[in-house]
């Protein structure tokens, strides 16, 4: 099994300590955050990524900022506590994890009332962090076990896309977590990693975990996924989810809508797997959800050589919308979800 911890307290409980994943997978780089400016910058450059995980370092980012304040006046610690949640909330716009995970804290402070000291605030925002964490491990291992009874009997062959395993999460991921919990049960596990364009997260990040953990992982261009379906190579496609609406539309790394199509064309189950965090019933459709543009030289440059003319305008979007039509099941950890999806999310 996974052992990776990619997010934790230091041990001085003054800062929160990652792993930066934009080092992988030539280095194993942990730093040191000590303020919600910091935490902000990291979800930013995407030395920390995945919905998940940016909800945790999210919630530890604004406890981390109530610590260090608490010796302001009450309202102006208040205010304070305000505008960090805005900075954090705003660090990566596309994912629900982050707001929920920031908002539940802000929702705890402004629970306690103006008469409570701001030490005490603080004190009650690191637990609830903690608990964010320690709920994260537990909601991976619960969606491994609900995935696996997706996956028949005997091997499993899936092809997932970007990187939703144990470094987007506090525990064994979310498109991993059945992976995780069928190797554990001495199932034969062979996955098909896309090399997911043009930050090569499904390269960098999900080869190197899985063969890390030794699961038969092979790495593959994100346009060879077809074959791979028409050869009849692969069983199912999990992915994970940055954003699922009230009808079951989904927001996941760009890619993951084509992954979709070329599924359904060849018959082959799609899944989205997530914690119930990433519901937004706020957001009726996949049509309302803002998908973030990253910066172009993430393609012209990426890793630092040249790939396209300078003067040529590149398009970078973040994420795509898979439509509810084309997913057969969306997994939380309260279960597995069927369409139509509305009903069945709602309780989620």
């Amino acid at each position: 099994m996974n052992d990776l911890r990619p997010i934790r307290w230091a041990e001085s409980g003054d800062a929160v300590e990652i792993l930066d994943q934009t080092r992988l997978p030539d280095a194993e780089v942990t730093l040191r955050l000590e303020s919600a400016d910091a935490v902000a910058a990291a979800i930013r450059t995407m030395q920390i990524r995945g919905a998940p995980a940016i909800g945790i370092l999210g919630a530890m980012g604004l406890a981390l900022h109530a610590a260090q304040y608490t010796r302001l006046p009450a309202a102006e610690f208040r205010q304070r506590l305000s505008q960090a949640r805005d900075l954090l909330v705003a660090a990566r716009p596309t994912g629900a994890n982050l707001r929920w995970a920031v908002d539940r804290l802000q929702r705890l402070a402004d629970s306690l009332g103006k008469d409570v000291d701001n030490g005490t605030v603080a004190c009650k925002l690191w637990g609830e962090a903690t608990r964010i964490l320690d709920e994260d491990r537990a909601m991976c291992r619960a969606i491994g076990e609900h995935g696996l009874r997706l996956l028949g009997e005997g091997p499993v062959r899936v092809l997932t896309h970007c990187n939703a395993g144990a470094l987007a999460t506090g525990g064994i991921g979310t498109a991993t977590a059945p992976l995780y919990v069928a190797q554990e049960a001495g199932r034969a596990v062979t996955v098909f990693a896309t090399e997911t364009r043009p930050l090569l997260q499904g390269s960098r990040l999900t080869a190197w975990e899985l063969s890390r953990a030794g699961i038969d992982v092979t790495l593959v261009i994100d346009s060879a996924a077809a074959l791979l379906m028409r050869d009849g190579a692969v069983d199912a496609v999990i992915v994970g989810a940055d954003r699922i609406a009230a009808n079951g539309d989904v927001a996941n790394k760009v890619g993951t809508y084509s992954l979709s199509v070329l599924a359904r064309q060849h018959g082959i189950p799609f899944y989205v797997a997530a914690p119930s965090s990433t519901v937004d019933l706020s957001t009726a459709t996949g049509a309302d959800i803002p998908i973030e543009i990253r910066d172009p030289d993430e393609v012209r440059l990426g890793f630092g050589k040249r790939t396209a003319p300078g003067e040529v305008p590149v398009r970078v979007p973040a994420f795509d919308v898979t439509p509810a039509a084309n997913i057969a099941a969306i997994i939380t950890e309260t279960g597995v979800h069927r369409p139509p999806f509305g009903p069945s999310l709602a309780g989620a």
